[in-house]
Formats: structure tokens, C-alpha cells, sequence
């Protein structure tokens, strides 16, 4: 039930007629060609990779951060830090949307990829914080206090026990940030800068003044990219553990 909608809509982008419909009556690839050649489409695709890439990045390091920090560091309030890094998960995709344009005003961000950038971030930010924080309960500390006894740094540690033996949990945090920052569309129809939107947003403004396969092609592309990368950190992650 989940995938049938993905699956007619990557089937049907393959029509060579005119008019969008299933099952296709051949197998064309006119329209993924008119997507290539559409500036369009491929500058909103390259702005969301660009800022997928760049949230995915930002929202690991500070992630990772304030996970190790709530979980090796006992400290007054931490389930309300705790609470307040997991919040964009409880509030409603258009009320976080419509407050953090208002704030982006207020700070002189508006209108700017900065501002998208910080936005993208905060939704992507409490699945790294929460992924990572599984990780780290499952983690053994023996390893840790091993190396420690033996005089390594605690740098050293952190460099050569913790993050390798974490980086499942990476992947995974990796996986939810850049699917989370590229398939979004609710918060990046606020914040969309200079004409500039991404590429979920471009099609949604497309089938509101057109309905034809091309939309099923797009549609297809950014089913394709998320799978790729979901097939990508699987096998990473995998050969990870195997060694």
C-alpha cells in the first residue's frame, strides 16, 4: 500500500504520449529528456541537493554533539534540553514554517539560503539527536575506558573507538537528515528565497497549472534520488558491520 503510489507514478513518467495516464500505452524517455533540458527543474534540483547535502553535514556535527552531551554528561535540565532538541517533531509543519519566517524577518535572514538552510536544519536536527541517542545507549563504554586506561587522550578515543564504532548509527542519522531536508515541502514554501525554491516546491507550483507526465518524471527523480540514498547508506552501512 505504501509503494504503489510511487510505483504508478514512476511507471506512468514513462508514457511517450501527451496526457499522464496508467499503465502507459509504451515506454518512452521523452519527458526524463524534457527534465534535463528544463533549467527549471534542474536548478531546483541542484538547490536541494545543495542544501540536503550542506543540512546533512550541519545537522551531524551539532547532532552528534548535543547527543554525546546528553548522554555522557549528567547536568541540571538536561531532559528539558533533551525535550526542547526533540520539539520540531510535536509542532505543525505550518506553524514551524510560518514562526521561523517571522523570526528570519526579525533577524534579518529573510528571504536568503541562509535562512533556508537554518530552517531545514531545525526540522533535520531531532532525528540525528534521536538516531544518535539510541546508538549511544547500546554502546559499549568498556571499549572506552580500555583505550583510556592505556593512556590514549580522550580525543584519541573519540577518534578512534567511539565515532567508528557509532557510524551505523551515523548512517542512519545521515539517511533521516537528507531525506527529511530534501523531500520537504510545507517549511521550504516559507522560506524560499529570490524566486529559488526546491525542487518538491517547483513541482507542487508545476501541477497547480499543469498535469502532465512530465510532473510524473520529477516525481520520479526525487523517488529515485531518496532511494539511492537510503541504498547507498545500506550498503555502507552494512559492509561497516560485517568488518
Amino acid at each position: 500500500m505504501l509503494l504503489l503510489p510511487a510505483v504508478i507514478v514512476v511507471a506512468a513518467s514513462f508514457t511517450p504520449g501527451d496526457v499522464l495516464r496508467f499503465p502507459p500505452p509504451g515506454f518512452s524517455l521523452r519527458w526524463y529528456y524534457e527534465v534535463w533540458q528544463s533549467s527549471l527543474f534542474m536548478g531546483s534540483l541542484e538547490l536541494s541537493l545543495e542544501l540536503a547535502a550542506l543540512t546533512t553535514a550541519l545537522s551531524l556535527v551539532i547532532g552528534f554533539a548535543a547527543a554525546f552531551a546528553l548522554d555522557r554528561y549528567p547536568f541540571h535540565g538536561r531532559e528539558f534540553v533533551r525535550g526542547y532538541l526533540l520539539s520540531p517533531l510535536l509542532i505543525p509543519t505550518v506553524v514551524l514554517g510560518l514562526g521561523l519566517m517571522q523570526f528570519l524577518i526579525w533577524i534579518g535572514l529573510s528571504q536568503t539560503f541562509i535562512g533556508l538552510l537554518l530552517g531545514h536544519l531545525v526540522i533535520a536536527l531531532p532525528y540525528v539527536v534521536r538516531t544518535l541517542s539510541a546508538s549511544m545507549v547500546l554502546f559499549d563504554r568498556n571499549l572506552e575506558q580500555a583505550a583510556m586506561s592505556l593512556r590514549a587522550s580522550p580525543a584519541i578515543v573519540l577518534r578512534t573507538i567511539t565515532i567508528p564504532l557509532l557510524i551505523p548509527g551515523l548512517i542512519s542519522a545521515m539517511v533521516f537528515a537528507f531525506v527529511t531536508s530534501f523531500g520537504n515541502v510545507t517549511l521550504s514554501v516559507f522560506l524560499s528565497y529570490e524566486g529559488r525554491v526546491t525542487l518538491p516546491v517547483q513541482v507542487l507550483s508545476y501541477v497547480e497549472q499543469n498535469y502532465d507526465p512530465l510532473v510524473a518524471a520529477v516525481s520520479s527523480v526525487v523517488i529515485f534520488v531518496t532511494v539511492a540514498t537510503v541504498f547507498l547508506a545500506d550498503r555502507l552501512s552494512g559492509s561497516r558491520s560485517v568488518i
